[in-house]
């Protein structure tokens, strides 16, 4: 994949992954522009990495990921790759029935690419280089793994069976679809669960920067599927 001159939107690309996403590519001499819920962070962002765009988007609603496209198809026409980084994790008690259950993370980690990554077909069809790129998780490989965090897991297994066969009937558009798969990493995705369960600092989770180097470094290889360190024995 060509790392350079692209045109590029970060879902939830104001902290974590899609951060250090934003930061790398945009020093690669790439366009990128990032969307998330907090207005604040995004300025943040912009004051830090000078030139990448931002616009204020909760993907889990269809009237904000429509306001998204428009937004695009206005000031940011010739993009041509989406990464569908936004995500969210909660610990859910199942023993609760459902009321420990919230349909946000239904919403945000599986509806929003499945609806973003349609609603944007049409742009990327013809472009250049163009790509979908999903972030799934090593835990929708391995649920077991996942117990307190069971919506999580099955969405991002999901998203991972959704993208083999969107590889599969975008390929004749022109358009890669590329299924990164993260292990746990130091970010703040479910800060509450995990200071509840004392692994804020677990020596299991690696560093983000560390991470997104390495992972760049096979997109670059034209992986499909993009398993560094602990995911790279994950069965597929």
């Amino acid at each position: 994949m060509k790392m350079t001159g692209n045109h590029i939107l970060i879902t939830g690309g104001a902290s974590g992954i899609g951060y250090y996403m934003a930061k790398y590519f945009h020093e690669w001499g790439n366009e990128v522009l990032i969307c998330g819920r907090r207005a604040d962070r995004l300025a943040e962002v912009a004051a830090e990495l000078p030139g990448v765009k931002t616009f204020v988007c909760d993907v889990a609603q269809q009237s904000e990921r429509e306001a998204l496209v428009s937004f695009v198809k206005e000031n940011f026409s010739d993009m041509n790759i989406l990464i569908n980084n936004a995500g969210i994790q909660r610990d859910v008690d199942l023993t609760q029935g459902v009321r420990d259950l919230s349909v946000s993370e239904l919403q945000i980690n599986l509806e929003a690419p499945i609806y973003l990554s349609g609603m944007f077909t049409e742009q990327l069809t013809g472009k250049e280089n163009a790509a979908i790129v999903n972030l799934t998780s090593r835990l929708g490989f391995q649920p077991e793994r996942a117990v307190s965090i069971p919506i999580y897991a099955a969405t991002k297994g999901a998203l991972h069976n959704f993208s083999v066969i969107q590889r599969i009937q975008l390929a004749p558009l022109g358009i890669r679809v590329i299924e990164i798969v993260p292990p746990a990493v130091v970010s703040e995705l479910n800060a509450e669960g995990r200071v509840k369960r004392g692994t804020v600092n677990a020596p299991y989770l690696m560093g983000t920067d560390d991470y997104v180097q390495k992972t760049l470094a096979e997109m670059e290889k034209d992986v499909d599927e993009i398993r560094v360190e602990k995911t790279a024995g994950v069965v597929q």
